[in-house]
């Protein structure tokens, strides 16, 4: 298979000489509806169109059935977050020749005369918030954003001020290169209230830096109403973070999230960490959901109810465990979760009591995982926690 992807603007497009001619040899075009307005004029009276829309697997049937050279328009630049790219992991086999335009994020800052050296992109064009809340957490300097209609620049602003990362203002391009061109750079309290154009991108450019300290400080957590010091301390905490490997990983399951303050710091240490926390009391689901707000910590999968009950399979993998909490089943949370693990998942537990210690020990050895470090950390006044990790023998 043979695709010659051509990158467009929201414009009627300048061919090159050689570009006419190519297309004038094809009979097979594609694109999306936008894209067919803008050049159907310079297509070949007998020619085919296959529009790009959904479902993707009939588009790319038509692609198969065609079975000779297909020419693509695309958006801007089909390399940069584009249609190139979907076709190179569709068909690795492919022939794929791009022809690059400029793309938004570029158009955009040109328009504002912004130094774009700094800048760092991301989509959420179709995709889920992940890779905006990681770089937000990151606090980049100057972060383009590729938008949809439900991703748009209001929700965007609103997201960010949930978050509590007003210290952010919008470059905003909007209908970029057509009639209704527009640029302007807003606060996130003013974006939040205005209604934009469907065709639309920005970029975030930081103000100053918000500051968080590197282990949280205990007393700052919203904590269990008449339980403050039920926590993971954070001494205990960061050693914690550091046995799980958070820098290293994709997945981490915290079971017993609490107050969530060890999800809260392991996504603050890794933005792209993935990250699934449980808990069974009613009142933890909203106390951690505070506590995301207030340390600007977005992204976190929450599941409630009883961890024994749930339906894991369903859920990503893990390549650590946090046990915050057991229940006194510790033994029986082994078999539970031996159905998930993967040859390098880990699994890492905080004890106060000599009984839960002998008790995970107990539940490693039956499922096949053998201790790999322990220590014993004394704060304060407080019992001393028996910090216990576990791998596959």
């Amino acid at each position: 298979m043979t695709f010659h992807i051509i990158g467009i603007g929201n414009k009627t497009p300048d061919f090159t000489t050689e570009q006419q001619r190519d297309i004038l040899d094809t009979l097979i075009f594609s694109g999306g509806k936008r894209h067919y307005e803008l050049v159907k004029d310079y297509l070949p009276e007998n020619h085919q169109w296959i529009t790009i829309q959904s479902p993707m697997s009939q588009v790319f049937e038509a692609y198969e059935q065609a079975a000779t050279t297909i020419i693509v328009f695309a958006s801007g630049n089909p390399l940069f977050y584009g249609f190139s790219n979907t076709l190179k992991n569709k068909y690795p086999d492919a022939e794929i020749i791009t022809t690059s335009y400029f793309s938004s994020i570029q158009l955009l800052a040109n328009a504002m005369n912004f130094n774009s050296n700094p800048l760092q992109t991301v989509s959420v064009h179709g995709r889920s918030w992940k890779a905006l809340d990681a770089i937000l957490i990151q606090q980049k300097e100057c972060i383009g954003v590729l938008t949809d209609a439900e991703k748009n620049p209001a929700t965007i602003a609103k997201r960010l001020l949930e978050y509590g990362y007003d210290n952010y203002v919008m470059l905003v391009g909007e209908d970029i290169e057509g009639e209704q061109e527009k640029f302007q750079e807003l606060s996130l309290q003013k974006a939040s209230t205005m209604k934009f154009h469907s065709l639309n991108c920005l970029i975030l450019k930081k103000t100053k830096h918000r500051y968080i300290d590197f282990g949280i400080k205990d007393a700052n957590f919203i904590g269990l109403p008449g339980r403050p010091k039920m926590i993971t301390k954070m001494p205990v905490r960061l050693t914690t973070l550091h046995y799980l490997n958070v820098l290293n990983i994709d997945t981490l399951w915290d079971i017993g999230f609490c107050t969530g303050s060890v999800s809260l710091e392991a996504k603050l240490k890794n933005g792209d960490l993935n990250i699934i926390a449980f808990e069974k009391r009613p009142e933890c689901k909203a106390i951690l959901e505070q506590n995301q707000k207030r340390f600007g910590v977005p992204g976190i999968q929450i599941v409630m109810g009883d961890f024994f009950e749930q339906d894991l399979t369903q859920l990503a993998k893990p390549e650590a465990i946090f046990i915050g909490g057991h229940g006194g089943r510790l033994e029986e949370l082994f078999l539970k979760i031996s159905l998930v693990l993967q040859p390098e998942t880990c699994i890492v537990i905080n004890a106060v009591k000599e009984s839960s210690v002998q008790a995970f020990k107990v539940g490693c050895d039956k499922i096949g995982y053998t201790i790999v470090e322990e220590s014993t950390l004394s704060l304060d006044a407080y019992n001393p926690i028996t910090l216990l990790k576990a791998i596959r023998k």
